[in-house]
């Protein structure tokens, strides 16, 4: 489970068993946790789930997630090409 961001309490984090999944990020802070898919195509966020968050969490998590959006397609790249998994989409 390779943490790649710690902000403002999140940590954004992949897991190491969603090998046929598209690019996505998991967010976790205390007892709120999400997960969004990342459209590359559109430059877009769609969130898969929400557990306990606020309206004020789910904008500052899409606003981390959209300045860090080149980097967090990057080391889900990196991370699968390691697994030896080409996950692109």
């Amino acid at each position: 489970m390779p943490t790649i961001l710690l902000l403002f309490g999140w940590r954004f984090f992949f897991y190491s068993n969603e090998n046929n999944e598209p690019i996505h990020i998991h967010c976790q802070k205390a007892e709120k946790e999400s997960k969004y898919w990342i459209d590359t195509v559109n430059f877009d966020i769609i969130t898969e789930y929400e557990y306990n968050l606020s309206p004020s969490d789910r904008r500052q998590l899409r606003k981390i997630i959209f300045e860090n959006f080149d980097y967090i397609v990057s080391e889900w790249k990196k991370y699968k090409k390691g697994d030896g998994n080409e996950a692109d989409s």
